[in-house]
């Protein structure tokens, strides 16, 4: 299973001014897969209540042993993911999707769901949909849903954000990018006129959006398997396609470290420009001091 190809961005915005006249003439558009199941769950929510979350749940794709030259330090960045996720406060839970499962800590909120899928070649969006497919069994209650990457880390009290403020869905449009090579850390966020090439977060990394998650309709989790089989970019239309446009965190809440040796766009020979956009936009020393307390030590 390939990453399913991002929509033209003309088709985009004519699908989003149709949705919001009606998704049936949305759904007349030649919709993909992902949209059309934005529009079908638009259309389920249609009257209905929007449920409030309990928890927040990360699915969180593994790479394969096989796949890495050094599975101790892909075991030991899941370890600093998973403890970024023990500090917060409020209810979550973490499922690891792997064919083998790492060393994790003695906590019931993580668990790990066995991958045995024989296909060849990168298997990322294949254990990102079995990980939507456990959906049905692990979320008995609303929730916000979030695929997290096995080697990008939390911010301290996010969780809390998420389930006081209680959004349709989240987006970390401000986050912290650091360079492993260097130590060098670049705040990414909107541009503003300063900084025209800025870039926001999302657009980076995706580790990026939560979504509330209704387990009484089936539509909701089939969406999230859709959605997810995109990359980042399309996560906040695809979102308001089907009705739940996602809300910025009020602070930078991811770090992204790259070139640590193992990271998944590397073997995509897609970090390049990143590295430069952590040069770019470096903070200084000082800067990255005062809020590197709120992420576990890369």
């Amino acid at each position: 299973m390939a990453q399913a190809p991002a929509t033209p961005k003309s088709k985009r915005a004519l699908l989003r001014a149709a949705a919001a006249l009606a998704p049936g003439m949305a759904g007349r558009l030649d919709p993909g897969a992902s949209e059309r199941a934005a529009l079908e769950l638009r259309a389920a929510r249609h009257g209905r209540a929007r449920p409030e979350a309990r928890e927040v749940v990360f699915l969180v794709p593994l790479v394969s042993p096989d796949h890495v030259q050094d599975w101790g330090a892909v075991t030991e960045r899941l370890a600093a993911t998973l403890e970024s996720f023990r500090r917060q406060e409020g209810n979550w839970r973490a499922v690891i999707c792997c064919q083998q499962r790492p060393p994790l800590p003695e906590d019931p909120r993580i668990t790990h769901l066995p991958f045995d899928d024989p296909a060849p070649g990168n298997d990322k969006w294949r254990k990102l949909a079995a990980l939507c497919d456990h959906l049905e069994a692990l979320a008995r209650d609303p929730a916000y849903v979030m695929s997290f990457d096995a080697d990008d880390l939390l911010r301290a009290g996010t969780v809390a954000e998420m389930l006081e403020r209680q959004a349709p869905g989240y987006l970390v449009e401000t986050g912290y990018v650091m360079d492993h090579a260097t130590g060098d850390v670049a705040l990414a966020g909107s541009p503003t006129p300063r900084m025209p090439l800025r870039k926001p977060f999302w657009k980076l990394c995706g580790s990026c959006a939560a979504l509330l998650h209704d387990p009484g309709l089936p539509e909701s989790a089939a969406f999230l398997r859709a959605m997810t089989q995109h990359e980042h970019r399309m996560f906040p239309y695809l979102a308001a396609l089907a009705g739940q446009r996602l809300t910025p965190l009020s602070r930078p809440s991811v770090l992204y470290v790259l070139n640590h040796g193992e990271n998944f766009g590397a073997r995509r020979g897609r970090v390049g420009f990143k590295t430069r956009f952590v040069q770019r936009f470096r903070m200084s020393a000082g800067d990255w001091a005062l809020e590197a307390p709120a992420f576990p030590g890369p």
